[in-house]
């Protein structure tokens, strides 16, 4: 996330509410030209709907290039509850009672920004009970310190029951806003300690169960029974629950109870629970199923992971430690996260690592890189140069975890946590965005030196280069610079040409780039500066047509320069709809997965990711030019077929003329589009602008051959993002999009 809206954003305590009201419905009631911030045109969209005509040139092929294999990834960061309450499938909020949600903000009088709201009023950040509630009269629930579960996890929730206890009694977690109840198995575990003044090691049965918070209802139960609770050591209790149908909504709670009878005047003392349903892959501790899924079904290349600011910490002291996140999860303490709430670490390295092997996908390992976003603000703390070789030796410790042989100190601890074969690393990202300090031009040679001399394979990217305008940093041929663009729809159209011979016009011969973040944020303005207080006429809270389309050209003059361009991830990509930090997100969800929203800049990502090649191809417009019309094609080896991408941004329909000196046997064809430059997805209203087969109709798609030459005559639709296939032999499989064969 762009740490230059880092600051602001902790100010604005309002709003997730402001941004929060928008959700469900598109804006109230409404028709869609009362958006705030609609948008009736693009502004860098030439107003010229002339005929073009393209030549693809498919038989020199010494004017192809590969094309970049790893170009669409993703990228994670814990921010808007999209790790905890989000693809971590963990559906049980506050598990272990780590600690509170916090804000910060400006106090008359102080200089810079001070925690000024938390969730625990008198030491913030602290441990509070939310989502949980007893059940029972007079049952007394509270938080306990004296009976700590592990040294990481000092907190335990203590349960008294009165002596004149009957009937149920026990508590309940009401998940992250609600929790899905369906057909499946659940695992169960907590932690539990007995007082023996109390109890005096009674045997106990526990129930647990998951149901209705609207009616009561019960849709899965399971005992525990006649258990010898301990007195010195906690002890975990695990069983599973099997619903046999579906619960109509979200508002369901997770319950422990006991029969009053039986735990009349006993206390009891809880920790570290987890109510696990079945994960993407079937991995243990692993992703939400239909999160996941959507990711697995963009055909991503990478994992870029774990921020983001997220990995910086608010403090030097809070910083993303991947050694505190591996092992059992009592034994993982969690932290602070920059985003206003605390993280579990259960999505923790290990988790990280095993996502890209469940995707099969690369990974992009940011490590820290000694420059923290400091509560007070960005210009946070720096290590200093002569403590910099800690840094480098935390991230030098991390590589040996993730590919050392099991000979090696942290190889043999990976093997121990259940994985003795190494995660392979091809890519490292040295800090995350680095140029808010005046510190990388000494920490980025020190980090780089050092791990290039162990590891000299990977390629490493730099968070900075010319940003920061006291300084540029120099990266060597080979590596990687990141760069963010969280900007209007505008930027992306003016700037599709802008990695033209990048390297040479700015002198970084081999330098290759990474579009780490980015996104269309606000619409346009007549200045083009982005407002990042996130103003309602000019802020885009959710991916519409014209964010696909915008992005899509940039992408598309990316797709054009492989040799300096080799990846790309959408950010934020995940938004969960009941608490967020910052919109627009690719992906918005809540705890009932019927909910779940692919936004316009998710699909335009599953297309571009699903239609390229291997090879880029020469083409040349013969009438008209670039401008609103805007293409790319590439030939892929394997399936022997050509991809050509076009985009009009225009608001009204163009005609185009495809030319090629090649027969093909078959053509099919997507596009993306909307009935209004502001269309977009949201929840109830998930499919107004999604791929569907191109319509070909009498005068649209004519084909027709001219000597050597064969051509295809298309209508472009306005406001459209298109991509079609020319196949050259029988195909091996049906050409899809999103589930429906395209017409022949």
């Amino acid at each position: 996330m762009s740490s230059r809206s880092f600051a602001t954003l902790l100010t604005l305590g309002s709003l997730c509410i402001a941004v929060k009201a928008q959700n469900g419905t598109g804006y109230g009631n409404g028709s869609i030209t009362d958006l705030p911030s609609y948008m009736p045109y693009i502004n860098a969209t030439k107003n010229d709907p002339s005929p073009v005509s393209i030549y693809i040139d498919t038989l020199d092929k010494s004017g192809r290039n590969a094309t970049a294999p790893y170009l669409y990834g993703l990228m994670h960061e814990d921010i808007s509850h999209s790790g905890d309450g989000g693809i971590y499938a963990e559906l049980l909020a506050n598990r272990a009672f780590q600690g509170s949600n916090w804000n910060s903000t400006g106090i008359p009088g102080f200089n810079g920004s001070l925690i000024g709201v938390s969730e625990n009023p008198v030491e913030p950040i602290a441990p509070v009970l939310t989502a949980w509630a007893s059940i029972g009269d007079n049952v007394r629930m509270l938080l306990d310190l004296l009976h700590p579960p592990s040294a990481a996890l000092p907190t335990a929730m203590e349960i008294d029951f009165p002596v004149n206890a009957s009937g149920e009694v026990g508590f309940q977690n009401f998940g992250w806003w609600g929790m899905d109840v369906s057909p499946q198995r659940y695992n169960v575990s907590f932690y539990v300690l007995g007082n023996y003044p109390r109890n005096q090691a009674n045997l106990t049965t526990f129930t647990v169960s998951l149901r209705s918070n609207t009616t009561g209802e019960v849709y899965a139960s399971s005992t525990i029974a006649n258990v010898s609770v301990p007195y010195i050591d906690f002890i975990q209790l695990s069983t599973t629950l099997h619903p046999n149908r579906t619960a109509p909504d979200s508002n369901n709670t997770f319950v422990v109870s006991f029969d009053g009878d039986d735990v009349k005047g006993q206390t009891f003392y809880f920790g570290m629970f987890s109510l696990m349903p079945e994960t993407f892959m079937g991995t243990e501790n692993g992703l939400r199923k239909d999160i996941a899924g959507a990711f697995y079904d963009m055909k991503p290349t990478f994992l870029r992971f774990p921020g983001g600011n997220n990995l910086e910490g608010i403090s030097p002291q809070q910083r993303w430690k991947w050694k505190e996140t591996l092992g059992p999860l009592i034994d993982r303490p969690g932290r602070p996260g920059d985003w206003n709430y605390y993280n579990t670490q259960g999505l923790g390295l290990m988790e990280y690592l095993q996502w890209t092997e469940d995707m099969n996908i690369e990974r992009m390992l940011a490590v820290y890189a000694g420059f923290s976003l400091d509560v007070y603000g960005q210009s946070g703390p720096s290590y200093p140069e002569d403590k910099m070789d800690e840094v480098l030796q935390e991230a030098l410790d991390e590589l040996e975890f993730c590919m050392g042989n099991t000979s090696t100190t942290y190889g043999a601890l990976r093997a121990e946590r259940g994985h003795p074969e190494p995660f392979p690393i091809k890519f490292v990202e040295i800090g995350n965005e680095d140029w808010f300090s005046s510190t990388y031009p000494y920490r980025w040679p020190i980090m780089y030196d050092g791990l290039k001399a162990a590891y000299p394979n990977i390629t490493y990217i730099s968070t900075a280069y010319n940003e920061n305008l006291a300084y540029n940093i120099s990266i060597p041929a080979g590596e990687v610079w990141d760069t963010h663009h969280y900007e209007e729809p505008s930027f992306f159209i003016r700037n599709f040409d802008f990695y033209d011979n990048w390297q040479s016009r700015t002198n970084n011969t081999g330098v290759e780039v990474l579009l780490g973040e980015y996104s269309a944020i606000q619409i346009d303005t007549p200045s083009g500066i982005v407002d990042y207080t996130f103003p309602a006429d000019l802020h885009i809270p959710y991916p519409r047509l014209v964010s696909a389309l915008a992005e899509g050209v940039y992408l598309l003059g990316m797709e054009r320069n492989p040799a300096t361009c080799k990846f790309v991830s959408f950010a934020p990509s995940l938004q969960n709809l009941n608490w967020y930090n910052w919109t627009p997100d690719m992906i918005a969800f809540d705890a009932d997965p019927s909910h779940t929203v692919l936004s316009a800049s998710y699909w335009q990502q599953w297309i571009f990711a699903h239609y390229r090649g291997t090879q880029t191809l020469p083409v040349t417009n013969t009438q008209g030019d670039i401008n609103p019309l805007f293409w790319a094609a590439t030939y892929d080896e394997a399936k022997d077929v050509i991809y050509v991408k076009y985009i009009n941004t225009l608001n009204t329909s163009i005609p185009l003329t495809i030319t090629m000196p090649q027969q093909y046997s078959r053509t099919n064809g997507t596009i993306l589009t909307g009935a209004d430059l502001n269309s977009y997805n949201y929840v109830y209203n998930q499919t107004e602008v999604i791929p569907k087969p191109i319509n070909f109709t009498e005068g649209n798609g004519r084909q027709y051959v001219e000597g050597r030459n064969v051509s295809m005559e298309m209508i472009v639709p306005r406001y459209s993002l298109n991509v079609l296939e020319f196949g050259f032999n029988a195909p091996d499989e049906p050409f899809y999009s999103t589930g429906v064969i395209h017409n022949k």
